[in-house]
């Protein structure tokens, strides 16, 4: 769990760009252009009402208090009051409207998200961390929905306010105007220096964050290790190591942001002081009137606020900039298997015949090394056979290829005469059923574990199948019978009833070609033989690939494929290959013993 991740979606790549990555969100914000155009509307209305509210003072003071006018007085309490309620109105609706397309821009994120990265292919995730998704798919999102629905909108309204603010600060003082502009250059410096580290820095914190994930996701999965080799130590020295870690990341990005923000504070309100001198002293030699000052000071205000919450806010749109980068990453993605643009149909009825011919096929994480070596072989339909050889001889491969999790870099393998590549995958996959050495359970009840390869199978159907691989009894004892939750990853279910249910999910599918992972490795010899029955007749009439080390179900065998080093170097029978003293003649005597291995060939 120490070792450095590996390449793949980190986010270690150069940064592609700035805020306009933001722009890689339109597609999703598109659709709700109606709610959009509201929200822009009140974003309109708020800003309006706020700059309105300049007029109003210059008004009040030169007609108001300097004229003294009692009725104008009242009239503008008046009409405050009403820009008050249209004002609280206009933000009503700003913050539904833009909190609502946050939520639903991101919920389509997240569905979008999840659809692709069921398409990528194992290859993918040999080099991938799952953490490393899952961070993208939960924190990164959440980022952006906090972005997309409160500071995109904060941003918009600010930059109204400061630009509407501008223009009224020139209508009521061009000279005063042009002291406030000459400030600006210093203003945009350091809020372009600063923005590209904050989002540098911010990018650099998500990713210490996901390294948190993905630390203290593997160690929960492997608890009982841990606690079995007394790790605990070393992984709190480890965990405590990357959270010291991911605190200085963000140590950084919060001082990055927080200098951002007080330069700008005291160059903008800097400014407004040294404008505010001049101007007092325009109206006392009567160039500008009280009212015009007024207004000028109000605008003023509104615009260095509005400067400050633009620059604070880019802190944040420089943070979704970069969540926007990891999630385009992971979007663009490419899974290595797909389905051809013309998939040609399996026939029908599906016959279960498998051949390799001359197959090759490194992993992409080992490029080096092949795990199967000019490969070929046939399986007749109704055939079945053993796969035996040393561990890493390429045995599960074989498998992963007939799934076509992975496609050969040399030959070719056929499923009733059709090229894997050229059928579709979930027809091809469809037609399979799998028990693997180390069975799946989710975090489900026992109904729709089973149900996994037939979802719409009956009660009674799947009552039938868990009877058949012998994990009725077990399941019926649980507290809520087949209803009960069976606790992540099935932990609530010893090995051996985890891998009965597992072959009650394949008995359940009832597919053309059957692929047998050990199947009966976890069990004890009494639930072996029952399962083994049920599996006797899972297998008739369908062809079955039988990774074997246990002699009975080699001895069941039509014929017995050993493979060493990615090589089928032995084909045959159990007795004519401990007759031909090979290498199945040695594992089979290590395993069953000499003498055991003879007679049984003899019989």
């Amino acid at each position: 769990m120490s070792s450095p991740p590996p390449e793949g979606i980190r986010g270690d790549a150069p940064a592609r760009g700035s805020l306009k990555l933001l722009t890689d969100l339109w597609p999703f914000v598109r659709p709700y252009g109606l709610q959009l155009l509201g929200a822009m509307a009140a974003l309109l209305v708020a800003a309006g009402t706020v700059l309105g509210l300049g007029m109003g003072l210059r008004r009040l003071v030169d007609e108001g208090f300097s004229a003294g006018n009692a009725a104008l007085l009242n009239q503008a309490v008046l009409v405050l009051f009403g820009v008050v309620i249209l004002l609280a109105a206009a933000s009503y609706a700003r913050f539904f409207l833009v909190s609502w397309i946050g939520e639903r821009v991101v919920a389509d994120i997240r569905k979008r998200i999840f659809d692709h990265i069921l398409t990528l292919s194992p290859a993918y995730y040999e080099v991938t961390r799952t953490g490393e998704v899952l961070s993208r798919l939960t924190t990164d999102t959440t980022l952006l929905q906090t972005v997309v629905g409160s500071s995109f909108s904060i941003a918009i309204r600010n930059s109204l306010m400061l630009i509407g603010g501008s223009v009224l600060l020139l209508i009521t003082s061009a000279k005063l105007t042009a002291l406030v502009f000459l400030v600006v250059p210093l203003v945009l410096l350091p809020i372009l220096t600063y923005g590209r580290r904050v989002r540098r820095l911010s990018r650099d914190s998500q990713d210490r964050i996901a390294d948190l994930g993905v630390y203290a996701g593997e160690t929960m999965d492997a608890i009982r290790t841990v606690q079995a080799f007394v790790h605990e130590g070393v992984d709190r020295r480890r965990f405590s190591a990357r959270v010291e870690e991911a605190f200085g990341a963000a140590r950084l990005r919060i001082a990055a942001r927080a200098m951002l923000t007080a330069v700008v504070i005291v160059l903008v309100f800097g400014a407004v002081s040294v404008i505010l001198w001049i101007g007092g002293h325009d109206v006392l030699s009567g160039r500008i009137s009280a009212g015009e000052l007024s207004a000028f000071v109000f605008y003023a205000i509104v615009v260095a606020g509005a400067a400050g919450a633009v620059s604070e806010v880019i802190g944040d749109l420089q943070r979704a900039a970069g969540a926007t980068e990891r999630l385009m990453d992971l979007l663009e993605a490419e899974p290595e298997i797909t389905a051809p643009a013309n998939p040609l149909a399996l026939p029908t009825p599906a016959r279960g015949a498998v051949s390799f011919d001359n197959v090759v096929f490194n992993y992409p994480s080992r490029p080096d090394r092949s795990a199967l070596q000019g490969l070929s072989f046939t399986a007749q339909p109704g055939e079945k056979i053993a796969i035996v050889g040393p561990s890493g001889a390429g045995k599960t491969t074989v498998f992963q290829l007939l799934l076509r999790f992975y496609d050969p870099q040399e030959g070719s393998i056929r499923l009733d005469g059709v090229a894997l590549p050229q059928a579709d995958p979930a027809d091809l996959r469809a037609r399979i059923g799998l028990v693997p050495q180390e069975p799946v359970v989710f975090s489900a009840d026992a109904w729709e574990n089973i149900r996994y390869g037939r979802p719409n199978a009956s009660d009674e159907e799947v009552r039938q199948a868990a009877a058949a691989a012998g994990a009725l009894e077990f399941l019926e004892q649980l507290p809520d019978g087949l209803d009960s939750y069976l606790g992540e990853k099935g932990v609530r279910l010893s090995g051996g009833q985890r891998q009965r249910l597992a072959i009650a999910r394949a008995i359940l599918k009832d597919p053309p070609l059957l692929l047998l992972d050990e199947a009966t490795s976890a069990l004890d010899a009494e639930s072996e033989r029952a399962v083994q029955q049920a599996l006797d007749r899972l297998m008739a009439d369908r062809s079955t690939l039988v990774i074997a080390h246990r002699l009975a179900t080699v001895l069941k065998a039509d014929r017995i494929l050993v493979i060493d080093e990615g090589r089928l170097v032995e084909s045959g029978s159990h007795k004519e290959l401990v007759a031909a003293d090979g290498l199945y003649a040695r594992l089979a005597a290590l395993q069953f013993g000499q003498a055991a291995a003879l007679d049984i060939s003899a019989a």
